[in-house]
């Protein structure tokens, strides 16, 4: 039965992605100071509406709520702000409301001037859980005039929302704060071919941990990073299944392990996701424009410890990858003329993916700009000859399509990185 739902999961994924517009990706990056500007925190606590006895609180890791008003005895209305300016349309909202009676109640989500409505509420009874709201408890207003990507955001939502004396959380997105991101690296760090490694701290002291899958001292190496924009939760569950299924128990796992040792750093903005921010870190920078004066701590303990891992093995790291979300499923590639240390690991890789998913059109935008790098895709490739991408999630790919697509994309790449020996 769960294999039949997965398909039909898959029919519907590629059925939707196929009536859209195609994503056309993001405009070329351009460098920015990247030097620490100031962010504002927000106050932290419970809102209480003691006349109704409805109650809304942000004081946890990954809440955001700046303020909020009541309408009349059923109507709020919560104000979202970001951590700093200028950021993109990324409003990250999560807090958790109760009543010491049942009610229903409407919440109406609104931002700060220029920005918008991006991401569909998820809603759960105990943080760990998550369904997204029923589309009957939700509407949109003023609409952007565009079918697809910003421009079709609505200014503000609202939801209504059953309340009572159990805590509802609700969310942008599932929340996977650092706790979460622990939890599950110390899980997985059980098996024997597995260990991790604090290589820095945050700007606000938070570890930076780093997952060795395999060979200790192994010449052949794999880059894998996630989670440098916080809201982007989506690539964080792809890059999961893409490395549960390289630390798994298949025979072709066991094989790569022997010949290649993967790197993976799932967490690169602990900061940013502890306190519930848009984009950036607590030094209030975009960590992904950082990759060419490292002036962040974050970039900086990655970049060295991939250094360092050179110089221990006198080896290489053969692939890199970036997880993110972003509108739609995308890949942010490397132009074919640039040779690395698998020249043509990537298009191949893709292609082969493309095959296992009958229906499935990848989209991919190569790019020859990699000087200065900026990004972590172009650090990869410029400073250590990785064949390298930013592999992007839409914000609501289905959950069971990202799954899959994560555990097929790394037992490709797998399969192709060893015939390639």
């Amino acid at each position: 039965m769960k294999k039949i739902a997965l398909i039909f999961s898959f029919i519907f994924a590629l059925n939707t992605y196929a009536q859209k517009p195609v994503f056309k990706g993001q405009e070329p990056i351009k460098q920015i100071v990247t030097t620490a500007k100031p962010v504002q925190k927000q106050w932290k606590g419970i809102f209480p509406f003691e006349t109704d006895a409805v109650y809304f609180f942000n004081n946890f890791e990954g809440g955001r709520l700046n303020g909020i008003a009541k309408d009349n005895d059923s109507t709020y209305t919560v104000l979202i702000t970001p951590e700093n300016t200028p950021i993109n349309t990324s409003p990250w909202y999560a807090f958790k409301v109760w009543s010491k009676q049942k009610k229903r109640i409407y919440v109406t989500l609104t931002y700060s001037e220029g920005y918008k409505h991006r991401y569909y509420p998820k809603l759960s009874n105990d943080g760990l859980n998550w369904t997204s709201i029923d589309s009957t408890d939700y509407v949109e207003y003023e609409k952007g005039d565009k079918n697809f990507g910003p421009g079709s955001l609505a200014l503000n939502a609202q939801m209504t929302l059953e309340v009572s004396s159990d805590t509802l959380w609700v969310s942008a997105q599932e929340l996977q704060t650092s706790r979460h991101v622990k939890k599950w690296v110390d899980d997985l760090s059980k098996k024997t071919f597995i260990s991790n490694l604090q290589i820095g701290k945050s700007k606000e002291g938070r570890p930076l941990t780093a997952i060795s899958i395999g060979k200790k001292r192994s010449k052949r190496m794999l880059m894998v990073i996630s989670r440098q924009h916080p809201p982007e939760v989506t690539g964080y569950l792809a890059m999961k299944a893409f490395v549960e299924t390289i630390s798994s128990d298949s025979r072709l796992a066991k094989k790569f392990r022997k010949k290649f040792t993967t790197y993976v750093v799932p967490l690169m903005n602990p900061d940013g996701v502890d306190n519930g921010h848009w984009r950036h870190n607590s030094g209030g920078i975009d960590l992904n424009r950082d990759w060419t004066h490292f002036n962040q701590p974050e970039t900086l303990a990655v970049s060295k410890f991939i250094e360092e891992k050179e110089n221990e093995t006198k080896g290489k790291f053969y692939f890199g990858i970036d997880f993110h979300s972003t509108w739609d499923d995308i890949y942010y590639t490397i132009a074919d003329s640039f040779k690395g240390n698998m020249p043509g690991l990537v298009p191949e890789w893709l292609d082969n993916v493309k095959k296992e998913i009958p229906g499935y059109n990848p989209n991919i935008k190569p790019s020859d700009k990699m000087d200065p790098a900026i990004i972590s895709r172009n650090y990869f490739y410029v400073a250590h000859g990785m064949e390298a991408l930013v592999f992007e999630i839409g914000d609501n790919t289905p959950r069971a399509f990202i799954k899959e697509k994560g555990r097929l994309s790394a037992i490709e790449l797998m399969k192709l990185m060893l015939s390639k020996l």
